[in-house]
């Protein structure tokens, strides 16, 4: 049994590399697929063993893929925030640093995660059926609090609106196969490669060297912050590290380390959540909940073992992996990765989702460089999934 536990962890940890630094292969993806040959598996290995292979390719992903985001500006939905500060730092020859200060956030989360499950276990547990009753009206706070943030309150606005009219059409559209996929890709990928390749951006040769940062008010704003989305359905990473900086007020290097802390708290809160409430919030509690109905205690050990492990390689893995492309990405022709990228996006979302996919993959990428021109954070582009959700949960 234990040897499998090991091989397991590998392939997991081999998995999430391959989700983490190819843009649009997302761990749900992953999941989705892993669920429908379920029982296929099931009669050739332990469902413990599953559960194994998707939490360490799970946690394995939240280090790894800040790699495309910043070195490519091709965020997935947990990433988003970090193509701004990021890719900031990349052009000035910082990227590597910026890779590094997402690993030191999430190597800390692993420990806090660590360290509070059983404290939130408790708390989880007394006041969820309370806040579950106030769903829809407290994801209506956040988003004007998180509204009322930015500095172009109207634009902001506007942007949170006419994501969310979005994300309500295609969400609602029944023969899309995976709507999600398309919209996120084009919102907060597709945009993002296009203006790269409209710009001509060239990338400088990058310096190798560690970040001097305070991680400790990034950290408490994580743990204050990421908890959110154990509760909460329509919020993500992003939201939860914008409502963290609120908090703690850190810098722009502060905010890269709450980012990747708050990424695998996220995750790591997902698990716990499952266990408590039965409630999935990622792809990965959704893939464990369909294998294994119910965690046991055991299996929640296991899981958190599991994290602490796989999140100690994967910090390594990804220092080597940032150090290779930041040595070798000043060598390549940006704009030539840029549309190359794009293009592989497209014949993602094809196979997935079909023409209806590319075209709305078409439709939310001039979306997302429309909100972009606005100049406000894209966090705002979420209402594409908290405005459906709201109205899921009035109407």
């Amino acid at each position: 049994m234990f040897p499998q536990l090991i091989i397991f962890t590998l392939l997991g940890i081999l998995a999430g590399t391959f989700t983490g630094l190819i843009p649009g292969i997302h761990i749900n993806l992953i999941g989705a697929f892993l669920i429908s040959i379920s029982a296929t598996l099931l009669t050739s290995t332990e469902p413990t063993n599953l559960v194994v292979f998707i939490v360490a390719m799970a946690i394995t992903h939240t280090f790894l893929d800040f790699i495309p985001s910043i070195f490519l500006g091709c965020p997935d939905t947990d990433t988003e925030l970090a193509v701004l500060p990021g890719h900031e730092l990349l052009k000035k020859g910082y990227g590597y640093e910026a890779i590094i200060l997402t690993c030191y956030g999430s190597l800390a989360a692993v420990f806090i995660l660590m360290a509070i499950t059983l404290p939130s276990i408790w708390i989880i547990s007394k006041t969820y059926e309370l806040i579950s009753v106030s769903i829809p009206y407290l994801l209506i706070i956040i988003s004007v609090i998180l509204i009322l943030l930015e500095r172009k309150k109207l634009p902001s606005l506007w942007v949170f609106l006419l994501t969310g009219f979005l994300g309500w059409c295609v969400l609602n559209y029944e023969p899309l196969a995976e709507p999600l996929f398309p919209l996120l890709t084009g919102l907060f990928g597709g945009s993002m490669l296009i203006i790269s390749i409209r710009n001509k951006i060239q990338i400088p040769k990058q310096k190798i060297t560690r970040p001097r940062v305070k991680i400790l008010k990034p950290l408490i704003g994580a743990l204050l912050a990421a908890p959110l989305c154990s509760f909460l359905p329509g919020l993500g990473s992003g939201q939860a590290a914008i409502i963290g900086n609120t908090i703690s007020r850190t810098d722009r290097k502060g905010f890269l380390v709450l980012l990747g802390a708050t990424n695998t708290l996220v995750m790591g809160f997902s698990f716990i959540s499952l266990y408590i409430i039965s409630k999935t919030r990622t792809g990965a509690a959704v893939a464990i909940q369909k294998i294994i109905t119910e965690l046991s205690p055991e299996l929640l050990l296991l899981i958190l073992i599991v994290t602490l492990i796989t999140g100690i390689i994967s910090f390594f893995l990804t220092i080597q992996l940032a150090k290779l492309l930041s040595q070798k990405i000043a060598n390549f022709n940006y704009t030539l990765i840029s549309i190359s990228t794009l293009f592989i996006l497209m014949i993602i979302v094809f196979l997935i989702s079909g023409l209806t996919g590319l075209a709305v993959l078409a439709a939310s990428t001039f979306t997302g460089i429309y909100c972009i021109s606005l100049k406000v954070r894209r966090t705002n582009m979420m209402g594409c999934l908290l405005i459906p959700t709201i109205l899921l949960y009035l109407l």
